[in-house]
């Protein structure tokens, strides 16, 4: 466990109460999560009972006063150590609250909020679309004002949570041939006519997070559902990322310290050529590259978090972190598989768990790809050039 330098004693206190619970209570159930790769009631249940699923919601909803970015990144990069499916549900039951806290109207938001910390009710974000990932302004699932009302149609992908949420934020088009300027959030209900869940992907890694498909068929909503400004949904969505990536980063981190951890186990307990692994010069080097990815990381993860919890701009360091610590991750989990040799390859072994839960963090929340166009974008536009 690793305090950073600016953690204050309510961060510090957080850090150990859920380093001590990841360690104790999920650990021992992380390897039996991605074999079933079923969503863990109990696991779900002790973030509830720790507060983790409200950190991002304003204090008298459950949240915290202050410093939320930097306390989610501490919950996540903690569970991530041991079990990186139960941290990614912190992610995104921040992420879907995000539209809410944001653009719900007032008096929806005393009910829908107070909702779900008193009957702790999951929040999935429904963005993602069979032709649209990456590329969020070429999503095609429409909301036609119909009175009072809006009709949402369209078929949403690799919903987080899709299967086990009460709530949805869902991101539509309201207006035809604008791409982004066209996007508005919607807050949807499980239970209303028209959701359909369809089916749960069987996944590479992080296996025991819920994703499904989400069919919206003329899905009818009150106008007053509307989260925010009609045309403004995009916007809301790049202020999220703002949020989400630097903890996808501390996922990674998580994951990557996970990793490092078991490799210098290992490494220090292995004989081989009549000397420990650790005794061997090029073990040594993977320990020392993978330790200072590591600190590296850690560094553009909190640094990115603190940039959101003072209000600054973060976009750039945001995508920073999340883009190195994700290549750091799957760095770091590689050479800890090659370190533990057969082993690492076998599933008895966690280190083969963490390579392909590593993966993920270099895909979603927009890919490494994108988050490299983003970084030089943001440079360029510090010296007035635009792409």
């Amino acid at each position: 466990m690793h305090h950073t330098s600016t953690e204050s004693e309510e961060l510090s206190i957080l850090r150990e109460v859920v380093h001590k619970a990841a360690k104790e209570k999920v650990a021992p159930l992380a390897a039996s999560i991605d074999e079933l790769g079923e969503f863990n009631r109990e696991v779900e249940a002790l973030c509830w009972d720790l507060g983790l699923l409200t950190i991002t919601l304003p204090p008298e909803f459950g949240g915290i006063e202050k410093n939320v970015g930097t306390a989610l990144c501490i919950a996540v990069e903690e569970l991530a150590r041991y079990c990186a499916a139960s941290s990614l549900l912190l992610i995104i039951q921040a992420v879907g609250s995000f539209p809410l806290v944001h653009g719900l109207s007032p008096q929806l938001r005393e009910k829908i909020l107070t909702r779900i910390q008193e009957e702790r009710l999951l929040v999935a974000y429904l963005v993602t679309e069979p032709g649209a990932g990456s590329d969020v302004a070429g999503l095609n699932t429409t909301a036609v004002k119909d009175g009072n009302e809006y009709v949402l149609t369209g078929t949403k992908c690799f919903a987080t949570n899709g299967g086990v949420a009460s709530l949805y934020s869902v991101l539509a088009r309201t207006s035809k041939g604008q791409r982004h300027r066209g996007l508005s959030f919607f807050l949807v209900e499980r239970d209303t006519p028209g959701v359909k869940i369809g089916r749960k992907e069987n996944k590479l890694g992080q296996r025991g997070s819920n994703t499904t498909e989400v069919f919206l068929d003329e899905v009818r909503v009150p106008a007053s559902n509307l989260l925010g400004h009609e045309g403004k949904g995009f916007l809301l969505a790049m202020k999220d990322f703002d949020m989400s990536r630097p903890a996808v980063a501390a996922q990674a981190l998580g994951i990557a310290e996970g990793a490092l951890q078991a490799m210098i186990k290992y490494s220090t307990e292995r004989k081989t050529f009549g000397k420990f692994l650790a005794q061997h010069q090029m073990i040594q080097g993977m320990i020392a590259d993978s330790a200072m990815l590591v600190e590296a990381a850690r560094g553009l993860a909190y640094r990115a978090a603190a940039l959101f919890d003072d209000g600054k701009p973060n976009t750039k360091i945001a995508s920073m972190a999340k883009c190195f610590a994700g290549d750091a991750a799957m760095k770091i989990t590689t050479d800890a598989v090659q370190v533990l040799g057969g082993y690492g390859y076998m599933k008895d072994f966690q280190v083969e768990r963490m390579f392909r839960d590593a993966k993920l963090t270099q895909i979603f929340e927009g890919t490494n790809q994108i988050q490299r166009i983003v970084i030089a974008r943001e440079i360029l536009k510090e010296v007035g050039f635009s792409i």
